[in-house]
């Protein structure tokens, strides 16, 4: 089936084309949980609560063409709904923290060097606040004026989760190098 009849047959409440749709999406509708999430129940938490409101609200889906971005947006709003109703999103106002110059650095230059699977879990040891926004920031490419929309904050906080997350990032990254190193000298 294609993508279209997928969702046409989805929209109809066909059991076999939301299995097979279900099928056709879990894997990258885990992997944005498992952004998320704090843990892997929580991600399998985050995960069904997404595939419900997939299929409660895809009726309403206008244009086919944009559904994965549709789907994208769904679970990142029902992740965020999730870490805040369990309030595992803690905000860190602090208004009078200056921002640093962190707008400016290139956070790419941070990542570097390392595979998808080594950043997933690097990323996964941020504290739930930082990794959020991080995810939000660099993953999903929103905007600190919507990321402080989504979680209730400011843009200023946003900006300072931000910040905090590629410090941590790249002291986990230093970490991780000195390590290695320090192996390799032994080995």
């Amino acid at each position: 089936m294609t993508i279209e009849e997928l969702i046409s047959g989805c929209q109809k409440q066909e059991p076999k084309a939301q299995h097979l749709l279900y099928q056709r999406f879990a894997g990258r509708v885990m992997g944005i949980c498992m952004r998320y999430a704090d843990s892997r129940d929580d991600a399998k938490d985050i995960f069904q609560e997404s595939f419900i409101r997939v299929f409660k609200n895809i009726d309403k889906l206008q244009n086919i063409g944009t559904f994965e971005a549709w789907l994208r947006r769904l679970v990142v709003n029902t992740a965020l709904s999730y870490l805040q109703k369990n309030k595992k999103y803690q905000t860190q106002l602090n208004e009078e923290v200056l921002i640093e110059t962190a707008e400016n650095e290139d956070y790419r230059q941070i990542l570097a060097g390392f595979s998808r699977e080594d950043l997933v879990a690097l990323i996964n040891r941020l504290p739930t606040g930082y990794r959020t926004v991080f995810n939000l920031y660099v993953i999903e490419g929103y905007a600190h004026q919507e990321i402080a929309q989504m979680l209730e904050t400011s843009e200023t906080n946003s900006k300072n989760q931000l910040m905090k997350a590629k410090r941590a990032l790249q002291k986990m990254i230093n970490e991780q190098n000195l390590y290695e190193n320090y192996e390799r000298k032994l080995g």
